[in-house]
């Protein structure tokens, strides 16, 4: 079939409103918010209903052409980037609200609906949908369950996997199932779970039940205040260690404190070292008295102010400057890498400390958002991407970051998913037979590695054919790693 040919049948699908074939106009979806590698889709289409998703689906089978599929394009891997062209599979337009139950604590909606609108429509009925990432103004759904996104509040709530009980999924051949049937226990092997954090390698979703909780019935917000980020970082472990579990616990160095005091006058004390973002929720009773206990392990640990939010406004405010500060570092640099990593919470003092150094080292700024409560990493380099040397240099702080973060028991993505961005990292931390048992559970998904090809593996690694090798070695002595040794990179096509 032929390229026109092949739009022409996407047309008759998804009608012309839903198709998008311009030259000009597809370089609006060749990169998602991660814009370090680039690629022209072949044509993109934009369903409204998940019988158009299957047909189109079934023609990309029968045609052998990739199908990635895309929500809001606001990742940070490079997760929607059409690697190999093909088509790229927009579910905005899949915007409904399908179902509220809330006398089971659930709903069921599209792919495309935008997770703050959700929980805004939640809360007339006195629920929210908790996971919220800070693009929540603007991702959707389906890209928050792709990438297993976290935010703020997710130490207490957990992130987007803790809250999905079932998505309808579209297979690589266009057949359609759903992977749980909108409970929390379901019996079985976890399909779910295989798909939440998949980056739609295993099948594009239409439909999902999420976990809906009530609206806490009081919330408190103060922000503490301290000369250097270590001993910020310091508090959080012990708040933990405590016994202590809040709704929140952000943190926000030096740099990232004068970027958001300058752009939305939040009065932070100029040259402050770190800021510490706690919130409580719960039941109002006794709440007060929580926050009091929190906040004295913070001024033990060091903290020179603390600064109460008084009314729901300032604790508006408060949130705003912390999920906007990725967007505030354009007032410190023209281009930023913005890293995701894990550690253990025990590990933040240490660890801020090698990324001061590696700063030093590579003569860059980086600055610091994190969501501290769970040991999730944000170093957010900054540099100038039309100067190669500093590009040399913001790359080079990226993978020692990577290495420190995994070398202290970390992982390489708390919530922005591997994509392409450090799909390279992936050989860091598994080794042959991890990634052999890896490709044979996307095999069995996408025999044809047709759904958003050239993710997640290292990109000389073909997860099929590695798939197949791991078949074979369980036939010759020694296993995989003895293949891989006969053959070297004949492996890894």
């Amino acid at each position: 079939m032929t390229h026109l040919e092949l739009v022409s049948e996407l047309r008759h699908i998804v009608g012309e409103r839903g198709l998008v074939s311009d030259p000009d106009a597809l370089m609006t979806y060749n990169a998602d918010g991660c814009v370090m590698d680039t690629h022209d889709p072949d044509v993109v289409v934009l369903p409204t209903t998940t019988e158009q998703v299957v047909a189109v689906v079934k023609l990309a089978a029968r045609e052998h052409v990739p199908v990635i599929a895309r929500g809001a394009g606001t990742g940070l891997s490079g997760g929607a980037t059409p690697m190999r062209g093909g088509i790229v599979l927009v579910t905005s337009r899949m915007d409904k609200i399908l179902e509220i139950d809330t006398r089971n604590n659930r709903c069921r909606v599209q792919p495309g609906v935008i997770n703050f609108e959700l929980t805004a429509f939640l809360k007339s009925r006195g629920y929210h949908f908790a996971a919220d990432p800070s693009s929540q103004k603007a991702c959707t759904i389906g890209g928050n369950i792709a990438n297993n996104s976290g935010g703020p509040h997710c130490i207490k709530y957990g992130v987007t996997g803790s809250h999905v009980l079932g998505v309808q999924m579209v297979l690589a051949d266009g057949s359609i199932f759903w992977s749980g049937e909108g409970i929390v226990e379901q019996p079985g092997y976890d399909l779910t779970g295989v798909t939440v954090g998949a980056e739609g390698t295993t099948c594009v979703i239409t439909e999902c039940w999420l976990k809906i909780l009530p609206v806490p019935e009081a919330t408190r917000v103060v922000m503490a205040v301290f000369n250097d980020i270590r001993p910020a970082a310091e508090t959080v472990s012990a708040v933990i260690a405590g016994g202590f579990l809040p709704a929140a616990l952000e943190v926000m160095d030096t740099l990232a404190l004068k970027a958001v005091n300058d752009a939305y006058q939040m009065g932070i004390p100029p040259g402050a070292g770190a800021a510490l973002i706690i919130e409580v929720d719960g039941v109002d009773d006794g709440l007060d008295d929580l926050l009091a206990e929190i906040v004295q392990i913070a001024k033990d640990k060091g903290a020179i102010e603390v600064r109460p939010a008084k009314t729901p406004q300032e604790q508006v405010n408060v949130w705003a400057a912390r999920k906007n500060a990725f967007g505030a570092m354009g007032r410190l640099a023209p281009t930023y890498h913005l890293v995701d990593t894990v550690v253990p919470r025990t590990k933040l003092p240490a660890i801020m400390d090698d990324v001061k150094r590696i700063s030093k080292e590579v003569n860059l700024p980086i600055a610091n958002v994190f969501h501290a409560g769970d040991g999730n990493l944000h170093p957010i380099v900054l540099f100038d991407s039309t100067d190669p040397d500093q590009n040399a240099r913001a790359h080079k702080a990226v993978e020692e970051i990577m290495r420190l973060s995994i070398g202290y028991g970390g992982v390489i993505s708390g919530e922005h998913g591997v994509g392409i961005e450090k799909q390279e990292f992936m050989s860091y931390m598994f080794n042959d037979d991890d990634l052999g048992a890896m490709a044979a559970l996307h095999e069995a998904f996408d025999p044809e590695d047709l759904l958003n090809p050239g993710k997640i593996f290292p990109r000389k690694v073909n997860p099929n054919e590695l798939a197949a090798t791991r078949r074979q070695a369980s036939t010759v002595p020694g296993g995989l790693a003895a293949i891989v040794a006969k053959h070297g990179e004949k492996v890894w096509i």
